[in-house]
Order: structure tokens, then sequence, then C-alpha cells
């Protein structure tokens, strides 16, 4: 049997309802710490792809496994970013690029141990946020039982990619390294948004978003840090993840985003946070609405994406705004078992139904 999935949650065979998912399942749940190859085939990437796994991968290393990335790379294209081959290496991951004026469009994840077990992920969907989370990818997972039926290797795959008469570049961390001039800088404010990033997420809001914004201050249920729980699929609708705490890899990802309270009328620095080693799950601060009593169970939170790094919040009330119901209806996916739900609108058409 072999898995195929497409998504976001448009159909899936097995368990599995994403690519990250699929590649939690070949890399974390089911392949040892340290033992052979990884392998990442794809013509796109970027850091929020790999923010899953930079833990796994590096553990992987140190524990006398290899990692191989042949990834994409252009002068005049954004195909890979710096970010994502610099977390590559730091990882240990031998980085190739390939410089190609037609492109690589492989995308194919796995892993080969030392006695011959092999797994592939074959599919649309790139080493990039998008291509892990929202974007419409049909991928199919191949484990080592239906693998050994056939002549696939990856051995001699991998080999076949690197003795083409393509332009190859090993990447270092010496940035001096020509390779460095293939990638781009996705740094907020380097990158501006496309038309297909410029979207709001709707989340209906629960008990445990809430509870600060309705406590009264100095009361014991206003302390502690006011945030928004998301979905562990924000990937492609932050900026790059690339602060890490003090413990190194371990731990939480984080970015800083300027936040419009539109309800508030303040603007506000604000973290997003990948908690990477505790539940998945994305949070992101809104310490303004503490003890604003502006939004309780049920309502929407409205997180509108305007630049890179500039997004907007609005509070729809369940009970005061006209608009909840249609905004409601795109907040189709379920997380956690709360009755919490997400989902995304185009800005056009979210600014339409507000109006």
């Amino acid at each position: 049997m072999f898995d195929f999935v497409v998504h976001p949650n448009v159909c899936s065979t097995s368990v599995q309802n994403n690519l990250r998912s699929i590649l939690e399942d070949m890399w974390i749940k089911h392949l040892p710490i340290g033992r052979g190859t990884i392998f990442i085939v794809s013509g796109f990437a970027n850091f929020n792809g790999g923010a899953r796994f930079y833990k796994t991968l590096k553990e992987h290393t140190e524990n006398g496994g290899r990692i191989v990335a042949i990834l994409g790379g252009s002068t005049s294209q954004r195909l890979s970013t710096k970010q994502v081959v610099e977390a590559l290496l730091e990882c240990g991951a031998r980085v190739i690029l390939i410089n190609r004026k037609r492109l690589l469009h492989a995308k194919c994840y796995g892993y080969l141990t030392e006695n011959g077990e092999q797994a592939a992920v074959i599919g649309s969907g790139n080493f990039t946020g998008p291509g892990l989370s929202q974007n419409i990818e049909a991928s199919v997972y191949l484990k080592p039982q239906l693998i050994s039926q056939s002549q696939f290797n990856w051995g001699s795959f991998i080999d076949g990619l690197l003795q083409q008469n393509w332009q190859y570049h090993e990447c270092t961390l010496d940035f001096r390294n020509p390779c460095w001039s293939l990638l781009y800088d996705e740094k907020p404010r380097s990158v501006p948004i496309d038309e297909s990033e410029a979207e709001t997420l709707i989340v209906r809001l629960v008990n445990t978003d809430t509870n600060r914004i309705l406590a009264d201050r100095g009361e014991k249920a206003a302390l502690g840090s006011q945030y928004f729980w998301l979905s562990k699929d924000c990937f492609d609708f932050f900026p790059p993840l690339t602060i890490r705490n003090t413990r190194g890899w371990k731990g939480t990802l984080s970015t800083m985003i300027q936040m419009n309270y539109i309800d508030l009328n303040i603007i506000k620095e604000e973290r997003v946070t990948f908690e990477a080693e505790n539940n998945l799950d994305f949070r992101l601060g809104t310490g303004a609405y503490r003890c604003t009593k502006i939004a309780e169970p049920g309502d929407l939170a409205c997180i509108t994406r305007v630049s890179d790094d500039f997004y907007e919040i609005r509070i729809i009330s369940q009970i005061r705004s006209p608009s909840y119901q249609r905004l409601d209806s795109y907040a189709v996916t379920f997380v956690g078992g709360r009755g919490k739900r997400y989902g995304y609108i185009d800005n056009n058409d979210f600014y339409r139904i507000i109006s």
C-alpha cells in the first residue's frame, strides 16, 4: 500500500493529511536517529519549510547519520533562500545547489539506511512553508515494504542527478562561496509578498484564547502571556521563524511582526512562536487585548497579512458583527478538541465582506 494525500484537507488515504505530517511520520516516527541518510530534493526551499525538522535533522547527524539536500539556485529567480541553506548546513547536511536554466522541478524526500531499508515521498510540494501546508499539493508516500518490491534506489537516483552536465555548487558556511549568490534573502522587508500571500487567517476563538482578555486587571486570571493559539500549519503565513531560543534548536522558533490592532487603534510589535518541541502549534502574541473585554469564546479573530511583516487584526463578534456568519463559514478546519476552527480568505474578499 502507499499513502496518497492532496492538501490542504482535500483527500487522504491515511491518517496523514499533508506533506508536513507525512515527513514527520517518515523522518521522526519511523527512522531511528542517526541511522542512514536523509534526502531532500526540491527546486524551491525556504526557512519555514524546514522549521518543523531542524531539531530532528541536527540530532540525526550528531548521532552519525547523514543528510543530502539538493536544491534549486539562481541569480535571477527566487528559488532557495540563504536562511534555509544556512540552517541545513548548521544541521550538518551536505547541501548542493543546481544552477540550471530549466529549473529543478523534482520534489522528492526520503531516507536510506545502512541495511538497505528505504522510504520515499514523491509529489508536488516544495520544501517551503506553502509547500508543506496551504498550497494545493499532492504527495505519494512510498513505505519500505512497497519500495522493496521495486528497482528504486536512493543512491542511484542521487548519483544520476549529480552526474549530469549541469552547474553544481557545493554549499559551505563560508559566505565567500559563490553558492550564496544563487540564493535570495527572505528577511522581512527584503521580499515583497505576492498576491497569493495577501490573505486573512480567520480563527474561531476558544476559552484559552480569551481568558486573559475577559479578566479584570489585578486578577490572577489576568496573569501570564496573552496569546492566540493557532494551527500547526501557519508556516506560509508568517515571516521566517529564525529567532531561536537560548537553548539552540530546542524549544521554540520565533519571528517578530508589526501588528495593527484595528479595534484598539494601536500598532505594536508582537512575537509569533512555533512550539517546535512542545505541542507543535503556533502562538501569536496579542498582549494589547489583555483585560479589554473585547473578545469572548466563539468570536472570530481575523488576522490580515498586509505586507511581509505587517499585519492587521480585528475581532468579529458573534453577537454584534453582521459579517460574522459569512466569515465563520471560512473557518473550516478543526484544530484541537474544543471546537476551535480556522481558515483563510483572500484579502480582497475579506475587506468586501467587512465593509
